[in-house]
């Protein structure tokens, strides 16, 4: 809530510290998300194991980046739709597919970001 008194420079510390506290929240809290920054800790050791590119980190950190705010969004629209009718609705599962639809065109572009970077790497090996 804002606060009428605060200055524009403390009203965004404000903001900064509520959007630390629901990145605290999602991490300690959503499992997709735990899950999802594994998967980031794992891809981004590959990086620096096979010495990645400047321009192929900046694709890597924008599709876990994508992942991450993907999945984050899919959990408030589950959250808010459980608040409004706890119960099962269709119109809410079907709603609640959808945000789940759209983390999967998320997860689904990074494997081919992910592709594009390190199979070329990965055949090298073989």
């Amino acid at each position: 809530m804002k606060n009428k008194k605060d200055s524009f420079f403390r009203g965004r510390l404000r903001s900064f510290k509520f959007a630390l506290k629901g990145m605290w929240l999602l991490i300690a809290t959503e499992d997709s998300i735990k899950a999802q920054l594994i998967v980031a800790a794992i891809i981004t050791a590959f990086g620096f194991y096979f010495n990645i590119s400047n321009i192929e980190w900046m694709f890597q950190f924008f599709s876990i980046g994508l992942v991450l705010v993907a999945e984050a969004l899919n959990t408030a629209v589950e959250k808010i739709a459980d608040f409004v009718h706890p119960d099962y609705h269709e119109k809410i599962g079907f709603i609640k597919d959808i945000a789940a639809g759209a983390s999967s065109f998320a997860a689904f572009t990074s494997l081919i970001i992910a592709g594009f970077i390190y199979i070329s790497k990965i055949s090298l090996l073989f």
